[in-house]
Protein backbone atom coordinates (compact mmCIF):
# COMPACT_ATOMS: atom_id res chain seq x y z
CA UNK A 1 0.00 0.00 0.00
CA UNK A 2 1.24 3.01 -1.27
CA UNK A 3 1.68 6.21 1.37
CA UNK A 4 4.35 8.05 3.60
CA UNK A 5 5.94 5.28 5.85
CA UNK A 6 7.11 7.04 9.57
CA UNK A 7 10.99 6.72 8.42
CA UNK A 8 9.84 9.14 5.32
CA UNK A 9 8.15 10.89 8.36
CA UNK A 10 11.57 11.05 10.15
CA UNK A 11 13.94 11.59 7.23
CA UNK A 12 12.05 14.66 6.12
CA UNK A 13 11.76 15.59 9.87
CA UNK A 14 15.40 15.80 9.94
CA UNK A 15 16.10 17.81 6.53
CA UNK A 16 13.54 19.99 7.62
CA UNK A 17 15.52 21.20 10.72
CA UNK A 18 18.72 20.70 8.93
CA UNK A 19 17.27 23.12 6.30
CA UNK A 20 16.08 25.30 9.18
CA UNK A 21 19.84 25.37 10.50
CA UNK A 22 21.30 26.21 7.45
CA UNK A 23 18.80 29.46 6.87
CA UNK A 24 19.93 30.32 11.29
CA UNK A 25 23.36 29.88 10.23
CA UNK A 26 23.09 32.37 7.22
CA UNK A 27 21.26 34.86 9.12
CA UNK A 28 23.90 35.06 11.01
CA UNK A 29 26.21 35.32 8.99
CA UNK A 30 24.36 38.03 6.99
CA UNK A 31 23.70 39.99 10.43
CA UNK A 32 27.70 39.91 11.39
CA UNK A 33 28.70 41.05 7.95
CA UNK A 34 25.93 43.55 7.90
CA UNK A 35 27.23 44.77 11.78
CA UNK A 36 30.99 44.55 10.55
CA UNK A 37 30.79 46.25 7.17
CA UNK A 38 33.53 48.75 7.22
CA UNK A 39 35.51 46.10 8.93
CA UNK A 40 35.63 43.91 5.79
CA UNK A 41 35.24 46.31 3.22
CA UNK A 42 39.43 47.54 3.12
CA UNK A 43 39.76 43.51 2.51
CA UNK A 44 38.26 43.48 -1.03
CA UNK A 45 40.65 46.29 -2.23
CA UNK A 46 43.31 44.80 -0.35
CA UNK A 47 42.96 41.45 -1.12
CA UNK A 48 44.51 42.07 -4.95
CA UNK A 49 47.20 43.47 -3.73
CA UNK A 50 48.00 41.04 -1.52
CA UNK A 51 47.63 38.33 -4.05
CA UNK A 52 50.31 39.98 -6.11
CA UNK A 53 52.55 40.78 -3.71
CA UNK A 54 52.27 36.90 -2.77
CA UNK A 55 52.75 35.61 -6.26
CA UNK A 56 55.62 37.90 -7.01
CA UNK A 57 57.80 39.32 -3.90
CA UNK A 58 57.06 36.50 -1.09
CA UNK A 59 56.85 33.46 -3.05
CA UNK A 60 59.78 34.59 -5.39
CA UNK A 61 62.10 34.91 -1.79
CA UNK A 62 61.89 31.72 -0.75
CA UNK A 63 62.72 30.14 -4.10
CA UNK A 64 65.55 32.30 -4.11
CA UNK A 65 66.86 31.27 -0.77
CA UNK A 66 66.13 27.77 -2.18
CA UNK A 67 68.35 28.04 -5.08
CA UNK A 68 71.03 29.43 -3.26
CA UNK A 69 71.59 26.12 -1.83
CA UNK A 70 71.72 24.56 -5.73
CA UNK A 71 74.82 24.97 -8.24
CA UNK A 72 72.50 25.52 -11.63
CA UNK A 73 73.00 27.36 -14.69
CA UNK A 74 69.01 27.63 -14.99
CA UNK A 75 68.81 25.17 -18.09
CA UNK A 76 70.14 21.58 -17.09
CA UNK A 77 69.78 20.38 -13.84
CA UNK A 78 70.20 21.47 -10.57
CA UNK A 79 72.49 20.33 -8.58
CA UNK A 80 72.26 20.40 -4.58
CA UNK A 81 75.52 21.50 -2.92
CA UNK A 82 74.14 23.06 0.39
CA UNK A 83 76.03 25.62 1.69
CA UNK A 84 78.94 25.55 -0.72
CA UNK A 85 77.55 28.88 -2.20
CA UNK A 86 78.04 30.47 0.94
CA UNK A 87 81.76 29.15 1.89
CA UNK A 88 82.83 30.53 -1.72
CA UNK A 89 80.95 33.94 -0.97
CA UNK A 90 82.57 34.53 2.04
CA UNK A 91 85.94 34.12 0.32
CA UNK A 92 85.36 36.19 -2.57
CA UNK A 93 87.39 39.75 -2.58
CA UNK A 94 84.63 40.60 -5.18
CA UNK A 95 81.88 40.03 -2.73
CA UNK A 96 83.50 42.00 -0.19
CA UNK A 97 84.28 44.90 -2.72
CA UNK A 98 80.89 45.10 -3.56
CA UNK A 99 79.48 45.41 0.41
CA UNK A 100 82.48 47.57 0.91
CA UNK A 101 80.58 50.31 -2.53
CA UNK A 102 77.67 49.55 -0.51
CA UNK A 103 78.05 50.37 2.42
CA UNK A 104 80.23 53.68 1.02
CA UNK A 105 76.69 54.22 -0.79
CA UNK A 106 74.62 54.21 2.50
CA UNK A 107 77.08 56.41 4.17
CA UNK A 108 77.15 59.23 1.53
CA UNK A 109 73.23 58.36 0.05
CA UNK A 110 71.81 59.54 4.07
CA UNK A 111 73.29 63.38 2.94
CA UNK A 112 70.41 63.22 0.47
CA UNK A 113 67.96 63.95 3.39
CA UNK A 114 69.63 67.11 5.01
CA UNK A 115 70.19 68.57 1.72
CA UNK A 116 66.65 67.99 0.35
CA UNK A 117 65.73 69.20 4.21
CA UNK A 118 67.84 72.68 3.41
CA UNK A 119 66.29 73.06 -0.04
CA UNK A 120 62.68 72.48 0.97
CA UNK A 121 63.65 75.38 3.63
CA UNK A 122 64.27 77.54 0.49
CA UNK A 123 61.98 76.85 -2.08
CA UNK A 124 59.19 77.09 1.08
CA UNK A 125 58.93 80.71 0.50
CA UNK A 126 56.42 83.17 -1.07
CA UNK A 127 58.51 84.94 -3.68
CA UNK A 128 58.33 85.63 -7.60
CA UNK A 129 59.33 82.93 -9.87
CA UNK A 130 59.10 80.44 -7.08
CA UNK A 131 57.27 77.96 -8.74
CA UNK A 132 59.98 77.60 -11.77
CA UNK A 133 62.65 77.72 -8.72
CA UNK A 134 60.86 74.59 -7.77
CA UNK A 135 60.30 72.88 -11.17
CA UNK A 136 63.83 72.63 -11.40
CA UNK A 137 64.62 71.32 -8.12
CA UNK A 138 61.68 68.76 -8.87
CA UNK A 139 63.14 67.81 -12.48
CA UNK A 140 65.91 64.95 -11.30
CA UNK A 141 62.88 63.23 -9.92
CA UNK A 142 60.76 62.61 -12.87
CA UNK A 143 63.47 61.58 -15.19
CA UNK A 144 64.36 57.80 -15.47
CA UNK A 145 67.73 56.75 -13.89
CA UNK A 146 68.76 55.45 -17.57
CA UNK A 147 68.52 59.10 -18.11
CA UNK A 148 70.46 60.41 -15.30
CA UNK A 149 73.05 57.51 -15.53
CA UNK A 150 73.71 58.75 -19.38
CA UNK A 151 73.83 62.50 -18.87
CA UNK A 152 76.64 62.10 -15.71
CA UNK A 153 78.87 59.56 -17.93
CA UNK A 154 78.79 61.99 -20.72
CA UNK A 155 79.30 64.84 -17.74
CA UNK A 156 82.70 63.02 -16.58
CA UNK A 157 84.01 61.90 -19.96
CA UNK A 158 87.46 63.29 -20.16
CA UNK A 159 87.64 63.98 -23.85
CA UNK A 160 84.11 66.26 -24.50
CA UNK A 161 82.64 66.29 -20.96
CA UNK A 162 81.72 69.26 -18.98
CA UNK A 163 83.97 68.53 -16.24
CA UNK A 164 86.84 68.20 -18.62
CA UNK A 165 86.29 71.74 -19.80
CA UNK A 166 85.76 72.77 -16.29
CA UNK A 167 89.14 71.49 -15.70
CA UNK A 168 90.97 72.78 -18.44
CA UNK A 169 89.49 76.53 -17.84
CA UNK A 170 91.35 76.14 -14.46
CA UNK A 171 94.51 74.80 -15.93
CA UNK A 172 94.29 71.54 -14.99
CA UNK A 173 94.54 68.27 -16.47
CA UNK A 174 91.02 66.28 -17.13
CA UNK A 175 90.27 63.17 -14.66
CA UNK A 176 89.20 59.85 -15.97
CA UNK A 177 86.77 59.34 -12.82
CA UNK A 178 84.68 56.32 -14.20
CA UNK A 179 87.99 54.64 -14.72
CA UNK A 180 90.00 55.59 -11.74
CA UNK A 181 89.14 52.77 -9.32
CA UNK A 182 89.81 55.14 -6.73
CA UNK A 183 86.86 57.19 -7.48
CA UNK A 184 84.26 55.69 -9.66
CA UNK A 185 82.17 54.76 -6.65
CA UNK A 186 82.18 58.44 -5.86
CA UNK A 187 81.44 59.47 -9.36
CA UNK A 188 78.26 56.81 -9.18
CA UNK A 189 77.12 57.78 -5.93
CA UNK A 190 77.84 61.64 -6.74
CA UNK A 191 75.13 60.71 -9.88
CA UNK A 192 72.41 59.07 -7.67
CA UNK A 193 72.52 61.84 -5.40
CA UNK A 194 70.99 64.27 -7.74
CA UNK A 195 67.64 62.61 -8.01
CA UNK A 196 67.37 61.18 -4.57
CA UNK A 197 67.88 64.54 -2.66
CA UNK A 198 65.00 65.83 -4.90
CA UNK A 199 62.74 63.20 -3.88
CA UNK A 200 63.86 64.19 -0.21
CA UNK A 201 63.13 67.47 -0.93
CA UNK A 202 59.46 66.56 -2.04
CA UNK A 203 58.70 65.00 0.89
CA UNK A 204 59.87 67.99 3.36
CA UNK A 205 58.13 70.19 1.19
CA UNK A 206 54.81 67.96 1.57
CA UNK A 207 55.76 67.86 5.52
CA UNK A 208 56.27 71.93 5.96
CA UNK A 209 52.93 72.29 4.04
CA UNK A 210 50.84 70.58 7.37
CA UNK A 211 53.79 72.60 9.91
CA UNK A 212 51.25 74.32 12.47
CA UNK A 213 51.03 77.83 11.23
CA UNK A 214 49.42 78.65 15.20
CA UNK A 215 53.36 77.12 17.28
CA UNK A 216 55.42 78.85 15.11
CA UNK A 217 53.73 82.79 16.03
CA UNK A 218 54.03 81.27 19.48
CA UNK A 219 57.44 80.31 19.14
CA UNK A 220 57.84 83.81 17.73
CA UNK A 221 56.65 85.60 20.55
CA UNK A 222 58.32 83.72 22.89
CA UNK A 223 61.46 84.82 20.84
CA UNK A 224 62.51 82.14 18.67
CA UNK A 225 63.62 82.30 15.52
CA UNK A 226 66.33 81.00 12.72
CA UNK A 227 67.84 77.57 14.43
CA UNK A 228 66.04 77.60 17.35
CA UNK A 229 62.92 77.76 15.60
CA UNK A 230 64.11 75.10 13.18
CA UNK A 231 65.19 72.65 15.74
CA UNK A 232 62.48 73.43 18.44
CA UNK A 233 59.57 73.70 16.52
CA UNK A 234 59.80 73.04 12.41
CA UNK A 235 62.03 69.72 12.85
CA UNK A 236 59.59 68.03 15.25
CA UNK A 237 56.98 68.26 13.16
CA UNK A 238 58.75 66.82 10.25
CA UNK A 239 59.47 63.71 11.57
CA UNK A 240 56.90 61.39 9.67
CA UNK A 241 58.56 63.08 6.85
CA UNK A 242 62.52 62.30 7.82
CA UNK A 243 61.41 59.05 9.09
CA UNK A 244 60.05 58.47 5.22
CA UNK A 245 63.23 60.18 3.58
CA UNK A 246 65.46 57.86 5.79
CA UNK A 247 64.03 54.50 5.04
CA UNK A 248 63.85 55.19 1.05
CA UNK A 249 67.41 56.24 1.27
CA UNK A 250 68.99 53.51 2.52
CA UNK A 251 66.73 51.37 1.18
CA UNK A 252 68.35 53.13 -2.46
CA UNK A 253 71.15 52.85 -1.20
CA UNK A 254 71.65 48.96 -0.39
CA UNK A 255 69.32 48.23 -3.68
CA UNK A 256 71.44 50.07 -5.60
CA UNK A 257 72.01 48.76 -9.99
CA UNK A 258 70.47 50.68 -12.34
CA UNK A 259 72.89 53.75 -12.45
CA UNK A 260 76.22 51.11 -12.07
CA UNK A 261 74.85 49.03 -14.63
CA UNK A 262 74.51 52.27 -16.81
CA UNK A 263 77.79 54.12 -15.62
CA UNK A 264 80.42 51.57 -15.61
CA UNK A 265 78.81 48.14 -15.77
CA UNK A 266 80.87 47.11 -12.09
CA UNK A 267 84.08 48.47 -13.69
CA UNK A 268 86.67 49.09 -14.02
CA UNK A 269 88.27 45.38 -12.76
CA UNK A 270 85.11 45.15 -10.31
CA UNK A 271 85.79 48.34 -8.58
CA UNK A 272 82.11 49.77 -8.89
CA UNK A 273 79.94 46.77 -8.25
CA UNK A 274 77.58 46.46 -5.59
CA UNK A 275 75.60 43.55 -4.33
CA UNK A 276 72.56 43.99 -6.62
CA UNK A 277 74.99 44.02 -10.59
CA UNK A 278 77.32 41.43 -8.57
CA UNK A 279 74.74 39.16 -8.01
CA UNK A 280 73.23 39.93 -11.38
CA UNK A 281 76.52 39.76 -13.32
CA UNK A 282 77.10 36.19 -11.19
CA UNK A 283 73.75 35.04 -12.19
CA UNK A 284 72.23 36.15 -15.74
CA UNK A 285 75.36 37.65 -17.71
CA UNK A 286 77.21 36.52 -19.82
CA UNK A 287 80.13 35.87 -17.34
CA UNK A 288 77.95 33.49 -15.05
CA UNK A 289 74.73 31.77 -15.44
CA UNK A 290 75.14 30.36 -11.72
CA UNK A 291 71.48 31.19 -10.45
CA UNK A 292 72.57 29.20 -7.40
CA UNK A 293 75.67 31.53 -6.64
CA UNK A 294 74.19 34.49 -7.60
CA UNK A 295 71.04 33.61 -5.64
CA UNK A 296 73.54 33.69 -2.37
CA UNK A 297 74.10 37.28 -3.00
CA UNK A 298 70.64 38.03 -3.03
CA UNK A 299 69.86 36.27 -0.16
CA UNK A 300 72.59 37.55 1.51
CA UNK A 301 71.60 41.23 0.14
CA UNK A 302 67.62 40.88 1.28
CA UNK A 303 68.38 39.77 5.01
CA UNK A 304 70.97 42.77 5.49
CA UNK A 305 68.14 45.00 4.36
CA UNK A 306 65.31 42.67 6.25
CA UNK A 307 67.54 43.58 9.57
CA UNK A 308 67.40 47.25 8.46
CA UNK A 309 63.88 47.40 7.71
CA UNK A 310 62.50 45.36 10.56
CA UNK A 311 64.89 47.99 12.90
CA UNK A 312 62.73 51.18 11.27
CA UNK A 313 59.31 49.64 11.49
CA UNK A 314 60.89 48.72 15.30
CA UNK A 315 61.16 52.07 16.41
CA UNK A 316 58.27 53.44 14.11
CA UNK A 317 55.83 51.02 16.45
CA UNK A 318 57.35 52.35 19.32
CA UNK A 319 56.70 56.04 18.39
CA UNK A 320 53.40 55.62 17.49
CA UNK A 321 52.66 53.84 21.36
CA UNK A 322 54.44 56.23 22.67
CA UNK A 323 52.30 58.79 20.47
Amino acid sequence: MGGVTPTHLKLSFIDWLLYLQQIALFDQKKRIYSENKLVFAPWYFLLPAIAFFLVYVIIPIFQSVWISFYEWDGLGEAQWVGFANYIELFDDEYFYTSLKNNCIWLILYLFAVPIGLFIALFLNQIVFGIRFYKSLFFFPFVISQVVVGLIFAWFYNPNFGLLAYIFLSLGLEPIAILSDEELVTYGIIFAGLWPQIAYCMILYLTGLSNVSKDLMEAARLDGAKGLKMLWHVVLPQLRPATFISVVVTVIGALRSFDMVAIMTEGGPYGSSNVLAYYMYETALSEYGFRLGYGSAIATVLFFIMLIYISYFLWRLYKNEREA
